[in-house]
Parts: structure tokens; C-alpha cells; sequence
């Protein structure tokens, strides 16, 4: 099977382009073969229609909160209010954020899906410092028009299938809370330090491989540019690759999604998402 991690961005271009790993799936080894950068949102368009099957997982909001959509008046189905968003400008999305937060008290301003409580994850309202909201306003309406199977969201028979993952679940299990990126300033030897401990992790048997049944084999040139790049992007589309892989290993059984989650928030596959908080 062919598995795929996109670490996303809501404005990619030339110095923070998209970054998609490919890799092959056989049973318990996940083997990483190419590293790809897309800088703009047409790139991406063409990669969400290659052939499948494959399996992808990607790191941004596929839904929103539902209460947020019943505030708004928007449809209560994925489908419905993807489409309504698809069809307002930037600025016009963000407002309607915004004075949907003007209404709700300090301390309570965003709303969060199931999923990100359970992921320890911001709102997928959040417009500033991880601006995932924007994310959810730029690859959401792709997704709708691609074509491609959603999971949980919009699931069909179609052999391209998106999931949604969150890299830092994954590092947790390695280094706890602590940092292991950067964008821009000088390099932090400790950040660098890090990544190369996760990157050892994905591949040696420890809580990578007893979390997601799955150690990863990279390539040597790779590895070391994982190791050496301050933003992380490769490393974090590896990582939701790995959560794509555990989703894909479960697809027969509701791709590791607990079967009474709301389709239309959206779930982030990853074995923590199903454990106690």
C-alpha cells in the first residue's frame, strides 16, 4: 500500500512549500522512498489526483467544532458547510470567526472538536500562532473537490483516502512536551538534537514501534536532511505518515476511529486519540 504524510501549510511558496513523503507499506515496515515539495495549492490539486489506492495523512482540521456550525446557521453536514466555506473569500471565513468569538466569554472564545480535546490539540478555530483555522479554510474545500475519500468526514469507495493527523502526538511518545523545531533564528543545538533522537525512534523498536505497531526504514541521505532541517516539515510529514500507516493497517475496522465519533468534526488517527484522558 501506498502511504503518504503531507505536512500542510495555509500559504505555501518557496520558502514554506507543502512537504509530501511517500512511502511503501508492508506489513509492520514502513519504507520511506521520496520527499517531495509542492509550492503552491495547483501542485497539491495534481497530487490529490494521482491514481491510487493510497492513504494520506495530512495535518490540518478536516472539520469544524459542531457547535460552531450550529451557531452559524451553517449546514450540519460535512459536505454542506465545506461547500459554504469554499464559497467565501479569506477575509470573509475569518471574520465570521472572529465575531462568532466576540459573542462567547474571555477564557471561551474557541470551541473544539472531540478529536483535539482528546489530542491535547488547539481549536480547529485558532487564527493566530498555529493558524489552523486558515488551514481548515484552504485544504478542506480541496479535499471536498477532489474527489477523494474523506475519513470520517466523507467516506467512499474511492482507492485515494485523506486521514487526519497531528504529528506532535507521535513525538510526544518520544520527547514529551519538549520543542524539536524552529522556524527561523539561529539553529538550537537542543532542537537539532531532538529531531535526530525522534528520527532514531521511528526506526528501533521502543514507544514508536509498541504505539503504532510500525518502525519506519529511511533512507541515509533523508535521515539527515530530517535531522539537519530546523523547520521539521519532512520529519512532521513522516510522522503523519506513520498515523496514516496505523489508520491504513485498521482500515477493515473503521480505520482506528472510534465508531461513535461526530463524522462531520472530523477525527485525528492516532492510537491516542482512543486511549483515556
Amino acid at each position: 500500500m501506498r502511504i503518504c504524510g503531507l505536512d500542510f501549510t495555509s500559504s505555501p511558496g518557496g520558502r514554506k512549500p507543502l512537504v509530501a513523503v511517500g512511502c511503501d507499506l508492508d506489513g509492520g515496515l514502513l519504507r520511506v522512498e521520496t520527499a517531495e515539495e509542492m509550492k503552491s495549492f495547483r501542485e497539491l490539486e495534481e497530487f490529490l489526483g494521482r491514481p491510487g489506492p493510497w492513504v494520506c495523512g495530512m495535518d490540518f482540521p478536516f472539520g469544524q467544532p459542531k457547535e460552531l456550525v450550529e451557531a452559524l446557521g451553517w449546514s450540519r453536514s460535512w459536505e454542506g458547510y465545506v461547500s459554504a466555506v469554499s464559497r467565501l473569500t479569506k477575509e470573509k471565513f475569518e471574520a465570521t470567526l472572529r465575531t462568532d468569538m466576540a459573542t462567547r466569554p474571555p477564557g471561551a472564545k474557541h470551541l473544539y472538536r472531540h478529536t483535539d480535546r482528546r489530542a491535547g490539540s488547539a481549536s480547529a478555530m485558532m487564527l493566530f500562532r498555529v493558524p489552523v483555522a486558515k488551514m481548515f479554510y484552504r485544504g478542506a474545500p480541496l479535499l471536498l473537490a477532489s474527489g477523494v475519500s474523506v475519513v470520517p468526514c466523507r467516506p467512499t469507495d474511492d482507492p485515494r483516502v485523506a486521514v487526519e493527523s497531528y504529528p506532535a502526538l507521535v513525538a510526544r511518545r518520544v520527547l514529551g512536551r519538549g520543542g524539536y523545531k524552529q522556524d527561523g533564528g539561529r539553529e538550537d543545538p537542543a532542537r537539532r538534537a531532538a529531531r535526530e533522537q525522534l528520527v532514531e525512534a521511528l526506526e528501533v523498536p521502543g514507544p514508536v514501534s509498541r504505539a503504532y505497531g510500525l518502525s519506519a526504514r529511511i533512507p541515509a541521505a533523508l535521515r539527515e536532511h530530517m535531522v539537519r532541517e530546523p523547520s521539521a516539515d519532512t520529519l512532521d510529514s513522516l510522522l503523519c505518515a506513520l498515523q496514516a500507516a496505523w489508520a491504513c493497517l485498521r482500515r477493515k475496522s473503521g480505520w482506528g476511529i472510534p465508531p461513535d465519533c461526530d463524522r462531520d468534526e472530523g477525527w485525528i488517527v492516532d492510537p491516542s486519540t482512543l486511549e483515556p484522558i
